[in-house]
């Protein structure tokens, strides 16, 4: 499929915003126009009524009752030939008919045929070729013997003082808008490269981490792109720590096999009881899958996820209490789930579900008949809204100087209860992981209250 012109965001506001000016002036300025149009086509209709007036005022019928005007009239461009400016005054039945001295030479061809107070404008050409504006009017004029009769009265005014004032209105107006516009772009394409500097920044500092030269993001950006720049370096980091745990599980699992392989080896090379050789190499394979467990499981360990949704932990702890109680079956367990509804953890579903169960698993095995699991949101002015888990057994408990050996890998409570002696050691890597804090307590329920806050 056929891509179209991929514009930056800056020339894309600029392109819109220009767009909208346009119109927007465009639009400004035909109204101005017409406006100033009729402005003008109205004080021209005025200034023709004025002239037909002083022709009304200067006329008389004489002894005859034929209609006359004083040769001099007050309007001086009426006297003057070619003036522009022209009248007439003609008889409905063809009698009287008077032109102003300027119409001497020019033939006007009026169409306009005005009933008697009828006025009517119209716009035609002269004999020269230019185009006039003209106003006719009816006038009914009573004579010495009482009839009445009918007179049009007209005056002319040629158009090109008109269109010279339009033109001239309309040179002004566009190009104080156009000015304007120019003005008005250079200003916006500042505003709009001074307000998407921040996202130029960005660019420049993702730049520089691909480059190398930096790990996270570093500028200072405005509050709407700080969620966006916060979750970023949240991601690389979640990237980097990803990364770090590969590379030292691989490490430590590569270390930690070199001594049971070399006491493998060392077995198969003595000669002696091959049931104690078995329980050797038994052991040792034991020992090896414990290392590859622990060291897999901190390797997979997610971190906190950025632009992940929450996650609900009610049905997590729910399923997990119901899988143990099927697991231990063989025990008469009491479950308590008390997590409400609106307690999410904000992370990976894998590490909460590992969470959850070993801390569950530890307190299904010490338990003697009782388990409790809670969950709940806390806040404080120190660190803010935080996700707090509870899981208490009634089992006999741990000591506080046991608690810390206890979450080192392989460590163990009792030998003879069955495990690996990782599960502790998972859950406190998992919430140093997100940066929480692991305490035990005693129990109200006589054992031990493991709790966790991330």
């Amino acid at each position: 499929m056929r891509q179209g012109i991929n514009l930056s965001l800056h020339a894309r506001l600029l392109l819109a915003a220009s767009i909208v000016l346009a119109l927007f002036l465009g639009a400004t300025g035909w109204a101005l126009d017409r406006a100033f149009h009729e402005a003008a086509e109205r004080a021209l209709r005025e200034r023709l009524q004025a002239y037909l007036y002083t022709l009304l005022a200067a006329a008389e019928l004489d002894k005859q009752d034929r209609m006359q005007l004083p040769p001099d009239l007050p309007e001086p461009r009426l006297g003057l030939p070619g003036s522009g400016l022209y009248a007439e005054l003609a008889r409905t039945d063809g009698g009287d008919r008077w032109h102003s001295r300027s119409a001497l030479g020019l033939k006007l061809e009026f169409s306009a045929r005005p009933a008697v107070g009828e006025r009517l404008y119209e716009t035609l050409a002269g004999s020269d070729g230019k185009p006039l504006y003209a106003l006719s009017q009816g006038i009914a004029w009573p004579d010495s013997r009482g009839a009445t009769r009918h007179y049009v009265f007209r005056v002319a005014e040629h158009l090109e003082g008109f269109n010279r004032q339009i033109t001239a209105f309309r040179q002004s107006l566009w190009g104080w808008l156009a000015g304007a516009a120019l003005l008005l772009l250079a200003v916006q394409g500042l505003i709009l490269r001074w307000g998407l500097k921040p996202l130029r920044t960005v660019a420049t500092d993702l730049a520089r981490i691909e480059a190398g030269d930096t790990d996270r993001l570093r500028g200072d950006y405005p509050k709407e792109l700080r969620g966006l720049t916060d979750n970023l370096n949240t991601l690389l980091a979640s990237t980097h720590a990803h990364l770090a745990r590969y590379r030292d599980a691989l490490g430590n699992l590569a270390h930690s096999l070199k001594t049971p392989l070399a006491v493998l080896r060392g077995a198969l090379g003595v000669r002696g009881d091959d049931t104690e050789k078995r329980k050797v190499m038994e052991e040792q394979i034991e020992r090896m899958r414990e290392l590859i467990e622990f060291q897999l499981a901190r390797a997979a360990m997610a971190g906190r996820a950025a632009l992940s949704a929450p996650i609900p932990v009610a049905p997590h702890a729910e399923k997990i209490v119901r899988a143990l109680s099927r697991v231990y079956a063989d025990k008469p367990v009491r479950t308590t789930v008390d997590v409400g509804g609106d307690v999410t953890f904000h992370g990976d579903e894998g590490d909460l579900t590992e969470l959850l169960g070993n801390l569950a698993d530890n307190a299904f095995k010490w338990c003697r008949e009782q388990v409790a699991v809670r969950a709940r949101r806390i806040s404080d002015a120190a660190s803010g809204p935080r996700l707090e888990i509870i899981v208490e057994d009634d089992g006999p408990g741990i000591a506080p100087e046991e608690a810390e050996r206890l979450t080192k890998r392989g460590a163990r409570g009792d030998t003879s209860v069955a495990g690996q002696g990782i599960g502790l050691a998972v859950v406190r890597d998992t919430v140093t992981l997100y940066g929480g804090e692991l305490g035990f307590a005693r129990s109200a329920l006589g054992g031990t209250a493991v709790t966790v806050r991330l």
